[in-house]
């Protein structure tokens, strides 16, 4: 009798589960890397899943058309007003919005919130200061009209766009000000607080976060615009693709965002799982930090660039993730660069090494992120580097250590993937082409300045091209600073992004947009 029971037991419990299997029918479950997750708080987000978790969680001022980025409409802004003047905008706040704590979302909330990230200065800060927002001046600049009307006042008249794209950014996301204030330490903001915790109106409202493990997203059942049709979002950090697929194709996740090559031709003949591709702006680059004595020689920097093979690493490691691309504009931008002057040439490289002495080879480190396809891409190039005698020494680490090295300039080389900020193309030629301090305490700090490449000139090219109103003087002045870019700077550019996600077959509506902060989950259906 007791060996029956125990029986009747297992078989219970063995029922049941097979009856739970899969993911909840009202949870979308994803497998995601995540560790490069830093901070939740969007005047400081300023990594790949921390924009992506701001988009879904908290209301930007403006947004736009993943399908037509041409076209600009209002978030917390129903509507926008430019004046003649071309530097006063004057914004209607939208009614009727409450954040998750009871309190109205008003005019406070938005001039707060543009307020806190000019005077917190965190990385993202300059997609504002660089309109001439300083914390001296915001009285006057970032102001409140009366309960439903904000005025920007912009230092100068800049292209419409450029200014408009820059607020559908992370730090123009809408921030709790009585939230976030009644968690004020010291006078900061409420920072240390929103490192960790929540205070948006978006779809999804925070439920936890664990670096590095989990992030986990409820539905906002208050929200003003169309509502999320799931009511949790689970992201679980899985850094293997393999893992991912395993998982998958079990069901225990609905949606694998980090698929390889391999896995994916391993499900082309499941018809329960579902590849969805979607071309993105991010590109993969090498920066070459011009403190290193070898690195600095121009003929060092362009050997590197012969030095890659780009082709070789498309048609296997990419394999369907990536394009060859050569120029910082990603292709879809205006006047993005698609000439690819340069492949795999030992020979020309071993030519401009000699020319300064080096024809022996030296020896780099490099910082890499310990994921795919950057570890087989960082194991590639060492390998091909090998071949003019360049000996590469690979530094793997997490995101958030490997982002914290480069964000110091204290690497040689960094291997990453950069993707716009906004949907304008100064969003990249501010980062790659400009340095206005090359100081080791300057306040501004792209990725030029990161790598150490004092480009007063090229610095003013990039200041007068974002001033033209005309497009196409304008697209041509991009496409004159990426040519003389692509010869001389110290990135290695190499290709450009496409995403890749496979889903279980009756997982839909999930929006792949064009940039790492346009993906959004609030109409995911099961």
């Amino acid at each position: 009798m007791k060996k029956l029971l125990i029986f009747v037991c297992f078989f219970s419990i063995f029922t049941a589960h097979l009856l739970q299997a899969g993911t909840p029918k009202d949870f979308l479950v994803m497998g995601f890397k995540i560790d490069d997750i830093i901070t939740l708080d969007p005047a400081e987000i300023f990594e790949f899943s921390g924009a992506e978790y701001a988009a879904n969680s908290y209301d930007r001022l403006i947004n736009f058309d993943v399908d037509e980025v041409s076209n600009i409409y209002g978030g917390v802004a129903e509507s926008w007003e430019i004046d003649a003047d071309g530097v006063t905008y004057l914004f209607k706040i939208r009614k009727g919005i409450t954040f998750p704590s009871g309190n109205k979302l008003t005019a406070d909330d938005v001039v707060f919130s543009l307020q806190r990230v000019i005077k917190l200065d965190k990385s993202p800060a300059f997609i504002l200061t660089q309109f001439g927002f300083t914390p001296e001046n915001i009285d006057k600049t970032i102001l409140k009209i009366d309960d439903y009307t904000v005025k920007l006042v912009v230092g100068k008249p800049y292209a419409p766009t450029f200014f408009l794209y820059c607020l559908t950014s992370t730090p123009g996301s809408v921030v709790d000000m009585k939230e976030v204030l009644a968690h004020e330490q010291d006078g900061d903001l409420g920072h240390n607080w929103l490192r960790t915790a929540y205070a948006g109106s978006g779809p999804y409202t925070l439920k936890t976060w664990k670096p590095s493990e989990s992030l986990i997203l409820n539905r906002n059942d208050n929200y003003w615009g169309d509502k999320p049709k799931l009511k949790r979002v689970v992201i679980r950090h899985i850094n293997e693709s393999a893992t991912q697929r395993l998982l998958l194709e079990k069901g225990d996740i609905d949606i694998a965002r980090n698929l390889q090559p391999t896995d994916i031709q391993g499900l082309s003949g499941n018809s329960e799982i579902k590849i969805r591709t979607r071309a993105k702006g991010a590109v993969y680059y090498l920066g070459l930090n011009q403190k290193n004595e070898y690195l600095k020689i121009p003929q060092v920097r362009q050997a590197f660039k012969y030095l890659i093979d780009y082709k070789g690493m498309e048609e296997t490691i990419l394999n369907g993730k990536a394009t060859v691309h050569q120029s910082f504009l990603p292709k879809g931008f205006l006047g993005a660069l698609e000439e690819t002057p340069f492949s795999l040439n030992v020979e020309k490289a071993e030519s401009l090494l000699k020319e300064v002495g080096l024809e022996g080879g030296f020896s780099v480190t490099m910082d890499t992120r310990n994921n795919e396809p950057i570890t087989s891409m960082a194991l590639a190039i060492q390998a091909t580097l090998a071949l003019a005698n360049i000996k590469l020494e690979i530094i793997p680490g997490e995101g958030k250590q490997t982002l914290t090295k480069y964000r110091a300039r204290n690497h040689d080389i960094y291997i990453g993937r950069w993707g716009p900020d906004y949907m304008d193309p100064h969003t990249n030629a501010d980062t790659f082409a400009r340095n206005p301090n090359n100081a080791d305490d300057a306040k501004s700090k792209p990725l030029a300045w990161r790598n150490a490449w004092d480009i007063p000139e090229m610095t003013k090219k990039a200041d007068a091209a974002v001033l033209e109103k005309d497009a196409k003087k304008r697209a041509e002045m991009y496409l004159e600073i990426q040519k003389e870019h692509q010869q001389i700077s110290p990135f290695v550019i190499m290709f450009q992004q496409i995403e890749i996600l496979g889903k279980r077959a009756g997982v839909d509506g999930f929006i792949l947009g064009p940039s790492f902060d346009s993906n959004f989950y609030q109409y995911t259906t099961k």
